[in-house]
């Protein structure tokens, strides 16, 4: 068996995700799903899958700042000019490797927790004005209950249109660089590039 000439590029799978970021992420996609799929009815149910993804983000949160390095914000978040050089190599269809999120992936990360966020406390809002929940007779029971479900169902749809964008991204990715991103967030070991000795 011939061996491989010196520098050769080889790839092996390494632990990128811990556990907790696997878990946080498809517990996020169920209840959205979940919260999504019954606007409208089953208030009960839908105001407690919102106020688990509450629950979710600030885990998320902390996570980002003592959490594993891959799961840190100062891993992956970059300036709006290094992401846009990310943007620029990814069109041309030649997008620099990335160990653990790449800065596209940072930037929908930070605009899905966003607008995650809103559609949280947006509905938990409206909760507080029926007398119900965390924020009741709180401030918030005095803004417009219209303007505050067009906030609400305005974020929600918004995070659905993020998550089709980020579910086309990740297939994208995957094509480009030739890697499972779907298998790497159940399994959390990502194929990475090594110099050969």
């Amino acid at each position: 068996m011939m061996s491989n000439p010196k520098n050769t590029a080889l790839s092996m799978k390494s632990m990128v995700w811990d556990p907790f970021i696997r878990v946080f992420h498809w517990s996020l996609v169920g209840f959205f799903s979940l919260a999504y799929l019954l606007e409208g009815t089953r208030l009960a149910l839908h105001s407690h899958a919102g106020y688990t993804i509450g629950l979710l983000l600030i885990f998320r949160l902390l996570w980002g700042v003592v959490g594993p390095i891959h799961a840190r914000f100062t891993d992956f978040v970059t300036s709006p000019a290094q992401a846009l050089r990310y943007f620029t190599t990814l069109l041309r269809g030649n997008p620099a490797a990335s160990v653990g999120h790449d800065p596209a992936g940072a930037v929908m990360i930070l605009s899905l927790m966003v607008s995650l966020l809103v559609t949280v406390i947006s509905g938990m809002s409206l909760f507080a004005m029926e007398g119900r929940g965390p924020l009741a007779g709180t401030f918030v029971i005095e803004f417009s209950a219209g303007a505050v479900e067009t906030v609400h169902s305005f974020a929600a749809d918004t995070t659905l249109a993020l998550i089709a964008v980020h579910v086309t991204g990740v297939i994208a990715s995957s094509l480009l660089r030739k890697e499972n991103l779907l298998l790497a967030m159940l399994t959390g070991r990502k194929a990475q590039k090594v110099e050969a000795p």
